[in-house]
């Protein structure tokens, strides 16, 4: 098949924007009301689809997904117009009488690259943040959540104005046919290898980006934490989702005194989330491809299985896997694992977790479970990760006013809520000066007036 003519699709929603139409408040609750409508009219089709394309059970498709969405749009339908709002700024005495403001102007038309391990929330989210900021939009779906995309395709042209907004289906040639449009935003959620493919197409037009990538999130289990339920959370952040979340714990460091009892509570976590035999558990998903099963049994050699490691290729099934063992120089500590195993290794200080951490690239995520408060603040004023969590893992993304996404090698740009918003819109300086009065003391010649030029100046 032949690629479509994406040019003129691109000038078409650029004609579009240019017309004023996506700019005024009304417009964008419009467009944010109906997104939220499709979700709650086809949440079958959605749970469904997740179900094909992840094994993704209906509660964590809510809580990451189909609700999620709803509930994002929700908040952006309620903050809108406070923050579409222009905010006021001091003007130097110089400059009286006058006002100054800072506009937030859409930008135009932005190109939306989804990802398959949240093929909704990592979507359609981007699109609530370029709505807010009144734009135009090309969604992209991953063709590796196909069932997904598929109903994205179908549903949002019939609630969305299709002026503003297109969905295109396909694969490497399609994105790399919309790569070569000039755009005015371009947002990507995926792995660093695609994210510098990206980033060098958007520089040849020197169009902004929003880039949200992964990162090897370590995770601190500290002598003062609360061992059973670090547990808990941390088996939920690393297991949900069959470990393919960008936000996972993808090692832990816990410390040698805590270490043993830790990893029992671990254990007996896992069985109590997943049973005795988890591909039997509802809860639990499956590998999204056959490339990525066999990448995840290359890594199960990195250590001395604990628990699990159990696998069966014809229901691309990994069972939630904790390697012992583990050293900091084996391929599992090499790249971001998205999957269910999960590397422990023991540390003896604070000192080594600080220089662990940071000898390797900036996490998109960093996670401290500690009751020793004075701990905590040493490791997150002497550490770098996009964001943070405290006896906590993986579940900040859900809080809508956070900023979320990385730094460095993990991603750059924030969104979500306000964040997103501001990502969308250009923070435009304007000065509103009045006529009314015309100050010598600012131009030529500049030997009279002296003193009350200094006046004004220090004012």
């Amino acid at each position: 098949m032949s690629t479509p003519d994406f040019g003129a699709l691109l000038t078409g929603h650029r004609k579009y924007f240019q017309s004023g139409a996506t700019r005024s408040a009304k417009w964008r609750e419009e467009q944010l009301i109906a997104l939220r409508a499709m979700m709650k009219d086809h949440a079958e089709e959605f749970y469904g689809a997740l179900w094909t394309d992840l094994r993704r059970n209906r509660i964590d498709s809510d809580w990451t997904d189909v609700k999620y969405i709803s509930s994002e749009a929700n908040h952006a339908i309620a903050q809108l117009r406070r923050w579409m709002k222009p905010l006021p700024v001091n003007t130097p005495l110089v400059l009286t009488p006058s006002r100054t403001l800072v506009r937030f102007d859409p930008l135009g038309v932005g190109l939306i690259i989804g990802a398959w391990n949240y093929p909704v929330m990592l979507t359609l989210s981007p699109l609530i943040a370029a709505i807010s900021g009144g734009n135009a939009a090309v969604i992209k779906p991953s063709e590796l959540a196909a069932a997904t995309a598929d109903v994205i395709a179908r549903r949002l042209p019939e609630y969305l104005d299709r002026g503003a907004f297109s969905v295109v289906l396909g694969a490497v040639p399609e994105t790399t046919a919309l790569l070569e449009q000039q755009w005015d935003h371009i947002f990507f959620t995926g792995g660093t290898a695609v994210a510098k493919v990206v980033m060098t197409a958007a520089a040849r037009n020197l169009t902004p980006v929003v880039l949200e990538l992964g990162g090897k999130n370590p995770t601190i289990v500290h002598s003062s934490a609360d061992l059973r339920v670090a547990a808990r959370r941390i088996a939920q952040g690393r297991w949900s989702n069959a470990g393919q979340t960008c936000t996972a714990p993808d090692y832990v460091l816990v410390f040698k005194d805590v270490s043993k009892p830790f990893l029992e509570h671990l254990k007996e976590t896992i069985l109590q989330f997943y049973g005795n035999d988890p591909q039997k558990s509802p809860d639990y998903g499956r590998i999204v491809s056959d490339h990525h099963f066999t990448r995840l049994m290359d890594l199960l050699a990195s250590g001395t299985i604990y628990h699990g490691g159990q696998h069966d290729r014809a229901d691309r099934f990994v069972a939630p896997t904790v390697l012992v063992n583990v050293s900091p120089n084996s391929p599992v500590m090499q790249e971001e694992i998205f999957g269910p195993i999960l590397p422990i290794l023991e540390v003896g200080n604070v000192k080594e977790v600080i220089d662990f951490v940071n000898a390797r690239p900036s996490p998109l995520g960093l996670y401290l479970f500690a009751e020793d408060q004075s701990v905590t603040e040493q490791i997150l004023a002497s550490t770098t990760s996009g964001d943070a969590a405290v006896n906590d893992c993986a579940v900040h993304p859900i809080i809508h006013d956070l900023p979320f996404g990385g730094v460095g090698g993990s991603g750059m740009g924030k969104y979500h809520g306000e964040w997103g918003f501001r990502a969308y819109t250009n923070t435009r300086g304007v000065l509103y000066h009045s006529t009314r009065i015309d100050l010598d003391v600012r131009y030529p010649p500049y030997d009279r007036n002296k003193m009350l030029r200094a006046f004004v100046v220090r004012s």
